[in-house]
């Protein structure tokens, strides 16, 4: 049957022009969006307050970044649930490059073990970037109250906590952190018992260990240092299998309490979210790398107690698959559970 040229099969070939057309333009569009990125601000989400170790790291590297990429890179701070608020926006933000997550050993690896509900998985949720540092918890006291009771060293405190049960409060940035974690491994391996106190994030968990409101905290190093250093803080010990550099004099945990094998450090890195295309992902990788190797910052970071990294996607993609293992073991001895 000869075609006829009606009106309606006149728009159904104008329909399937227009789709031919949007067919061959959207994937040259998408990777023209690629080559103009980035085009406005790229954003850092901090999954806790302003203060803590997560957000020193994050505003550190944030405008050695913006200067790399030719677009200003704001940190936004959005604490809850032990990071999960956070890690979960990010998760479900688009992946065009805009949106990272400085992650921690909390999100991306305590607590898919700790929560019976976790709103995101660490690993399919999103894109590894790079390892920013690592760092050592260290385990305090408000002076004053340290002064008071006579303690001076982990093994004063564990007298002190097995002669008082449930006296002492420990303080942490949140359910699933590190420093939470910590303190429940210590908990745990020196038959002590403690109240833990979650806050949203270690800078407001800080302010009241320094006001008295709080006992004891297993804060990471570098957000911990400045108040030891002028005295508001006794440190007794690092959580870490070794020495810091940052603080030579402190003890280990192992070395301090006599217990053997016992280490609970922290790590943070980038991540964004599942899809994000490589290339943008390779190059946040590569400038972090760039800013983190330099003199200025190496020497910052190391000062403060961390061990900077900038490591690959691949590399920090295995690093939390292990930590997630770790962490796991690690939960299931200490006891503790997050509904």
């Amino acid at each position: 049957m000869p075609f006829q040229n009606t009106p309606t099969s006149r728009r159904e070939l104008l329909y399937a022009g227009l789709w031919g057309l949007a067919a061959a333009v959207l994937p040259t569009t998408s990777l023209h969006a690629q080559e103009l990125w980035p085009a406005k601000p790229i954003k850092i989400v901090v999954p806790f307050a302003p203060g803590g170790t997560t957000d020193l790291l994050a505003r550190a590297i944030a405008p050695e970044l913006g200067k790399a990429l030719g677009q200003s890179v704001v940190v936004d701070n959005r604490p809850g649930a032990g990071g999960n608020v956070g890690a979960e926006l990010v998760a479900k933000s688009a992946p065009d490059g805009y949106t990272f997550l400085m992650g921690t050993v909390g999100t991306h690896g305590i607590n898919k073990a700790l929560y019976a509900k976790l709103p995101y998985d660490p690993q399919k949720d999103f894109a590894p970037v790079t390892l920013v540092a690592g760092v050592p918890n260290v385990m305090v006291m408000n002076a004053d109250k340290a002064k008071a009771l006579n303690i001076q060293t982990v093994k004063d405190f564990i007298a002190y906590a097995k002669a008082h049960p449930g006296q002492l409060n420990m303080a942490s940035s949140g359910n699933g952190t590190s420093i939470h974690l910590a303190g429940e491994l210590f908990k745990s391996r020196t038959g002590i018992f403690m109240t833990h106190i979650p806050y949203r994030g270690s800078g407001p968990a800080l302010m009241d260990l320094i006001g008295g409101n709080m006992d004891v905290m297993f804060d990471n190093l570098p957000s911990a240092m400045p108040q030891i250093k002028v005295g508001k803080l006794k440190a007794f010990a690092v959580t870490s299998n070794q020495r810091s550099a940052a603080m030579p004099e402190l003890p280990t945990i192992e070395e301090a309490g006599e217990l053997p094998g016992f280490e609970a450090s922290s790590w943070f890195g980038l991540l964004a979210p599942a899809g994000t295309p490589a290339a943008m992902v390779n190059r946040v990788q590569q400038e972090t790398a760039k800013a983190l190797g330099s003199p200025a910052m190496k020497e910052k970071l190391i000062a403060q107690g961390a061990i900077p990294s900038g490591n690959t996607p691949q590399a920090f993609a295995k690093l939390i698959e292990t930590e997630i293992g770790k962490w796991a073991a690690v939960v299931k001895a200490s006891g503790a559970k997050v509904d």
